[in-house]
C-alpha cells in the first residue's frame, strides 16, 4: 500500500483534500525533506563522518476553532490515512480557541509571486564525504602550522545541509522552497605562559560554495584569534564602555529577538510588551527583519502560513515600530500578521528571519580608535537573561582598549546591564555588518556597563 506519487506538492495536496473530505474546516500540510553531512577531524586524524536524510509530513487541521496537529514519516496510503484520522480525532478532543483560524484569504500569496532568493547551490550538495574530510583537514592543518604555540586542537568540522519543503493549504495556497548551507569550524588550542590552555575558534558559513572562505583561511584566522587570547588577565570591577564585535553582538540582538515576537508579547513575557511607539534604543539603532535578502541564511519567499514574505522595520532610529506576528498572535493583539509565521512539526508561531541591526558609518577600526578606554568583547559564556525584566548578565572575554588600541587580552569577567539600558546607551555603530548568520550585528559600543572581575 504505497502512496501514488513521490512528488511532495501532489502528496500534500492529496492529504489536504482527504482531510477536508473527512470533516476538517481548515487543513494545512507541509512536507519537508533534508540531507545532512558532517565530517570531523582532530590532530590530522579522521574522527567522524556521518550522512543522514529525513522526510516528513505534518498536518494541521481545524474544526471550527478546535485545532490539532499530527505528523508522519510513513508515506504509504495507510500512513497518510492514519495521520488524517489522528489529526481529526485530536481536534475533536481539543478545547476551542477563539483566536484560532487560518490567515485571511486575501493575504495569501500566489506561487508565481514568490521572490527568487538564490538559496540553493547544487555545488553544496555535490560535496561528498571525502571532500568534506579533506576540507576539514586543510582547515585544521592551517591552524596548527601557523604557530608552534598551537600544539593541540579540539578539531575541525565541515557540515553541509540541503533541504526542501512544500506548503499546501485549504485556503488555496501552494508553495515550495529549497536551500543549502555549508559551514567550516576550526577549534585550535594554544599553550599559555602560565600553563593554561587557551581554546579559540573561527567559523565561516554560507549558502553557496562560491561565497565560502577557503578552508585554509578559516584555519589561519582561528589560529590568529586563539593566539590573541594568550596572556589574558582579569580586570578590576568597574563601570566602563563595552564594545561588542559582530560575534558577541549577535548574541545580544538574539535576546531582543526573543522579546519582539507575538508569543512573548501576548503572554506578557517580554519587557517590551507595553512599549510600542516608544524609544527602546539609541537613535543610532535601527533593527530590521528581512526575509528577502538573496542568499542569506534566514531568507524565505513566504512564511509558515503562506503569506508573501516582507521586510519589517522593528526599531527605527531607536523607536519600537512593530512586533513580529503570525495570524494567531495578531488576533490576540488585535493587529495584522506581519508575515512572520514559522512552521515546525505542523505547529505555527511567529519568528525572526534575517534579524539584524543596520550598519553605521564608522569602520570597526575607526570605532576602536575613537575609544579612550573600553572592554572589547569577542566571546560570551553562560546564559543570564530575564525577558520579563530585561536584566542581563553573562561571562565575557576579549581585550582591554586604551588610547584607541588593544592593550592585552581579558578573560574571566562578567558584564551586566538591563537590556533596555544597554540598547539606549549604544553610542557608536560600525559598518561591518555581514549576513553570515540569521541574527547579526555590526560592531557597536555601549557607553557604560558594569564589568565585574577581581
Amino acid at each position: 500500500m504505497t502512496a501514488h506519487t513521490d512528488d511532495p506538492m501532489e502528496l500534500a495536496s492529496r492529504v489536504v483534500d482527504r482531510a477536508m473530505a473527512a470533516g476538517a474546516d481548515v487543513a494545512e500540510v507541509s512536507v519537508g525533506e533534508g540531507r545532512h553531512l558532517t565530517a570531523q577531524v582532530r590532530l590530522g586524524e579522521k574522527e567522524v563522518l556521518e550522512e543522514a536524510g529525513s522526510r516528513g509530513l505534518s498536518l494541521r487541521v481545524m474544526r471550527g476553532q478546535q485545532v490539532a496537529v499530527a505528523s508522519t514519516s510513513d508515506f504509504r496510503e495507510v500512513g497518510l490515512a492514519r495521520v488524517v484520522e489522528d489529526a481529526l480525532e485530536l481536534a475533536a478532543l481539543s478545547q476551542a480557541d477563539p483566536f484560532a483560524g487560518a490567515p485571511d484569504r486575501e493575504l495569501l500569496s500566489e506561487a508565481r509571486q514568490h521572490a527568487e532568493l538564490d538559496l540553493h547551490d547544487p555545488r553544496v550538495e555535490a560535496i561528498d564525504g571525502a571532500q568534506a574530510l579533506e576540507m576539514a583537514m586543510e582547515a585544521e592543518g592551517a591552524a596548527l602550522a601557523l604557530d608552534k604555540r598551537i600544539g593541540n586542537s579540539d578539531g575541525a568540522s565541515v557540515t553541509r545541509q540541503a533541504g526542501s519543503s512544500v506548503l499546501v493549504t485549504s485556503g488555496g495556497f501552494k508553495g515550495s522552497q529549497s536551500g543549502t548551507y555549508i559551514s567550516i569550524v576550526v577549534n585550535p588550542v594554544a599553550a599559555d605562559g602560565d600553563g593554561k590552555m587557551r581554546a579559540g575558534y573561527h567559523f565561516n558559513a554560507r549558502r553557496h560554495v562560491a561565497d565560502l572562505l577557503e578552508p585554509r583561511a578559516v584555519g589561519e584566522e582561528a589560529a590568529v584569534r586563539t593566539l590573541a587570547k594568550l596572556g589574558a588577565r582579569k580586570l578590576e570591577t568597574q563601570q566602563m564602555p563595552v564594545i561588542f564585535d559582530p560575534q558577541s553582538g549577535r548574541a545580544i540582538l538574539g535576546l531582543l529577538a526573543g522579546c519582539i515576537t507575538g508569543g512573548a508579547i501576548w503572554r506578557k513575557s517580554s519587557y517590551l510588551a507595553e512599549r510600542m511607539g516608544t524609544q527602546v534604543a539609541s537613535p543610532l539603532v535601527s533593527i530590521e527583519d528581512d526575509p528577502l535578502i538573496a542568499r542569506a541564511p534566514g531568507s524565505r519567499a513566504f512564511d509558515g502560513e503562506g503569506l508573501l514574505s516582507r521586510r519589517n522595520t522593528v526599531v527605527d532610529a531607536g523607536q519600537l515600530r512593530c512586533f513580529l506576528l503570525d495570524s494567531y498572535s495578531g488576533r490576540k493583539l488585535e493587529q495584522s500578521s506581519t508575515a512572520s509565521a514559522s512552521r515546525g512539526g505542523g505547529r505555527v508561531g511567529a519568528s525572526t528571519s534575517n534579524f539584524f541591526m543596520k550598519a553605521g558609518a564608522l569602520s570597526p577600526e575607526e570605532l576602536v580608535a575613537s575609544t579612550e578606554r573600553a572592554l572589547y568583547v569577542t566571546e560570551m559564556m553562560g546564559f543570564g537573561f530575564n525577558g520579563v525584566t530585561g536584566d542581563f548578565s553573562r561571562g565575557a572575554a576579549g581585550f582591554l582598549i586604551e588610547g584607541g588600541k588593544r592593550v592585552h587580552p581579558v578573560s574571566e569577567v562578567t558584564i551586566s546591564l538591563n537590556l533596555d539600558d544597554l540598547f539606549a546607551r549604544i553610542d557608536a555603530v560600525a559598518n561591518d555588518l555581514d549576513h553570515e548568520t540569521a541574527i547579526c550585528t555590526p560592531t557597536f559600543r555601549v557607553s557604560e556597563m558594569t564589568v565585574a572581575g577581581k
